[in-house]
């Protein structure tokens, strides 16, 4: 079996995917929050 080295892998794959993840979270919160001030403004 292979000995695991800490720090060794390389992650840039996996950061690119979280940066998106968390780029795409953003926008679909500002979007929901925006959706539901505009809906509050027009409802009142």
């Amino acid at each position: 079996m292979a000995e695991h080295k800490h720090g060794e892998m390389n992650i840039d794959v996996q950061e690119k995917t979280f940066d998106g993840f968390i780029r795409f979270t953003v926008w679909g919160v500002v979007v929901s929050i925006s959706i539901l001030l505009f809906m509050a403004l027009v409802n009142s």
